[in-house]
C-alpha cells in the first residue's frame, strides 16, 4: 500500500526533474545560438541591449503598459499549456514549450554576457534572473500539471474508462489560476523593478 501511494509521487517528481532538465538543455542552446549569428544580427541585437541599458532606448513604455504586456505574455503561455494539457494529444507540445522557454532564457543571458563580458554575469543576475526564479518553477508546475491530467485522461478514460473527468480538470485548472496569480508578480516585478535596476546599472555599465 505504501509503495503504491509513493509511486505518483516518485512519477511527479521524475517529471519536474525532466522538465527542470529540458529547460536547463534549452538554456544552454539558446546561449549558443547568439555565437550562430551573423556578424550584423549580432550587432543589431547588442546596439538595442545597449541602448536599453543605457536608458535611451526608443520602445520605452510606461511602467503600467509594460505590466499589462508582461501579465498577458505570461497568460498566453499558460493558456496555451493549459490548452495542450486538456487536448491531450497536444501534451508533447508541453516539453516544446518548456525547451523554447529555456532557449529564450539562455539567448537573452548569452547576449548580455557577450555584449559586456564579465559585467554581463552581474546585470543577468540582477536583471533577467530574479523574475525567472519565479517564473520557471510557476511555468515547470503548470507544465507537470499539464502532463499529468493528459495522462490520466489517455489512460484512465480512453483505454480503461473508468475514472472522473471532473476532479482532475478542476485540480488543472485550479493550479493554472494560482500560477497566473503568481506570474502576475513577476510581471509586476518586470514592470516597476527592472527598469530601476537598470537605471542604477547604467551608470556603472
Amino acid at each position: 500500500m505504501k509503495r503504491r501511494a509513493a509511486d505518483p509521487i516518485r512519477g511527479k517528481l521524475n517529471l519536474y526533474l525532466f522538465v527542470g532538465v529540458l529547460i536547463a538543455v534549452g538554456a544552454v542552446f539558446g546561449a549558443l545560438v547568439v555565437n550562430a549569428l551573423s556578424l550584423e544580427q549580432q550587432q543589431s541585437l547588442t546596439d538595442e541591449l545597449g541602448a536599453y541599458l543605457g536608458g535611451t532606448s526608443s520602445s520605452a513604455a510606461a511602467p503600467l503598459d509594460v505590466f499589462w504586456e508582461r501579465l498577458f505574455f505570461h497568460l498566453k503561455w499558460l493558456g496555451l499549456l493549459w490548452l495542450l494539457g486538456i487536448s491531450v494529444v497536444g501534451s508533447p507540445f508541453v516539453l516544446a514549450l518548456d525547451f523554447l522557454k529555456g532557449v529564450l532564457i539562455g539567448f537573452a543571458i548569452g547576449l548580455t554576457v557577450r555584449h559586456l563580458a564579465w559585467k554581463g554575469v552581474a546585470v543577468s543576475l540582477a536583471v533577467i534572473a530574479p523574475q525567472n526564479l519565479v517564473v520557471v518553477p510557476a511555468l515547470a508546475i503548470a507544465s507537470v500539471s499539464a502532463i499529468r491530467f493528459a495522462y490520466y485522461v489517455g489512460r484512465e478514460r480512453l483505454f480503461l474508462g473508468r475514472g472522473k473527468l471532473l476532479p482532475p480538470l478542476a485540480s488543472h485548472t485550479g493550479a493554472t489560476l494560482a500560477l497566473f496569480l503568481v506570474l502576475g508578480v513577476a510581471a509586476m516585478w518586470e514592470a516597476f523593478v527592472v527598469p530601476h535596476i537598470v537605471s542604477g546599472l547604467s551608470g556603472w555599465l
